[in-house]
């Protein structure tokens, strides 16, 4: 079986730099990416914060690209990108300011448009009740909050 080669700390240093210049990066994905090197964890610590402070990675960009990036691309709702940047061990504090990113009127409109496609695809269920349950189960998994699906099918 072939053995992975071991950086040394300027290479780990030049291989992280492009990948977060790549794109925005959690401090979770660096760490990982750096320990796949072989990198010790010191050499680790020391090389996140020199991308910290040469502003390769920040946490409060990429939870606003994150949250930005999933609305927009796979129209997911608050909660799930929530519950996604908690799973990158984001602080509450980004999280929240992630999501003031995301404008309350297309919001609203992406929730509606998703119920429309959805009610369109179950046209063929008879049972409005079961219909009204399917397209709640699908807005739910996709991450939009109750109380706001709610007060769609009220109107």
């Amino acid at each position: 079986m072939l053995q992975k080669k071991k950086l040394t700390p300027d290479q780990g240093w030049r291989r992280a730099k492009l990948y977060c210049a790549y794109q925005e990066r959690s401090h979770v994905e660096i760490k990982d990416k750096l320990y796949s090197f072989g990198l010790p964890r010191g050499e680790i610590e020391q090389i996140i914060a020199r991308l910290i402070d040469e502003d390769y990675l920040n946490e409060e960009r990429f939870a606003a690209a994150f949250a930005r990036g999933k609305f927009r691309m796979k129209h997911w709702g608050r909660v799930k990108i929530r519950y996604e940047l908690k799973q990158k061990y984001i602080s509450e504090l980004c999280i929240k300011k992630a999501l003031k990113e995301i404008d309350e009127e297309e919001y609203l409109k992406t929730l509606e448009k998703l119920t429309e496609e959805k009610l369109e695809e179950l046209r063929q269920e008879k049972d409005i009740l079961n219909r009204k349950k399917k397209v709640l189960s699908y807005l739910l998994q996709k991450g939009y909050e109750r109380d706001i699906i709610f007060s769609f099918f009220k109107d």
